[in-house]
């Protein structure tokens, strides 16, 4: 099978043992989730044209710390889904009234997706490499479709951001993207990141944006005037946070 658009419910294969994410599976035979464009390299996975991102795991996602309990953080991840923290999977050994001095509500943090149940109970991990408490830098926010896109075939267009902006960057695969430098480098590169949005269809959109980035003319782009850049906030969490924390540590109670 190759690349073709598909919509939910739609067999995509015979042998559930192919089935990857955007995919479920009823009866041994795999079937879309989405309204999407599948692709069977190793696996069958349907990426979605619009909508939330659908944790999975071994992904590495962005989030902010909606709540802290004695023995967990809760994340919002940008997803339907919260993600639980639980202590064992810190880096560090923490005294649960030390949680909240580690990471407070409202800080966020770059995390893996460790292991998502049947019940969309999402596990994180911060014991990997790189995973850490970010306290500094702006997070910006992108469509999870154009994720593959900002990254490029091999890593191409993220490479050539970091060096053409000279900034630090990690895209985490739940379309929250962390940008560290200058602020008119980090303005210049989140202006380069909403072309790429845009015309992410564009073919030599690398060359394009390279250009864009030092400030050479490029007849392929339009700049916007006056982009105005975005910064995440901490958001202000309510009796809908509390609901999905109680279920969350129910499960958990129950497990």
């Amino acid at each position: 099978m190759k690349r073709k658009i598909v919509y939910p419910g739609l067999m995509l294969s015979e042998n559930e043992k192919q089935a990857g994410t955007g995919t479920y599976v009823q009866d041994g035979k795999v079937y879309s989730l989405f309204y999407g464009v599948a692709n069977d390299k190793n696996r069958v996975t349907v990426v979605p044209f619009s909508g939330k991102y659908i944790p999975s795991p071994r992904d590495y996602v962005i989030g902010y710390v909606i709540e802290v309990t004695s023995s967990n953080w809760i994340f919002d991840i940008g997803s339907p889904y919260d993600g639980l923290l639980h202590v064992s999977e810190y880096p560090k050994r923490v005294d649960s009234s030390m949680m909240r001095k580690e990471i407070g509500i409202g800080d966020c943090a770059i995390l893996r997706i460790k292991d998502v149940n049947t019940s969309m109970k999402v596990e994180l991990s911060m014991k990997d490499r790189g995973l850490r408490r970010l306290d500094e830098g702006r997070i910006i926010d992108v469509s999870t479709t154009k994720v593959p896109r900002i990254i490029g075939h091999n890593g191409s267009m993220v490479s050539m951001l970091k060096k053409e902006s000279n900034c630090d960057i990690f895209i985490g695969q739940n379309g929250r993207i962390w940008l560290k430098g200058k602020d008119e480098d980090i303005n210049r590169l989140t202006q380069a990141i909403e072309i790429i949005e845009n015309k992410s269809h564009t073919s030599g959109l690398t060359n394009h944006i390279s250009a864009f980035l030092r400030y050479e003319e490029s007849d392929e782009i339009e700049e916007k005037e006056k982009p105005v850049p975005f910064t995440s906030s901490k958001k202000d969490y309510t009796e809908d946070a509390c609901r999905k924390v109680d279920m969350l540590l129910s499960d958990e109670d129950e497990s």
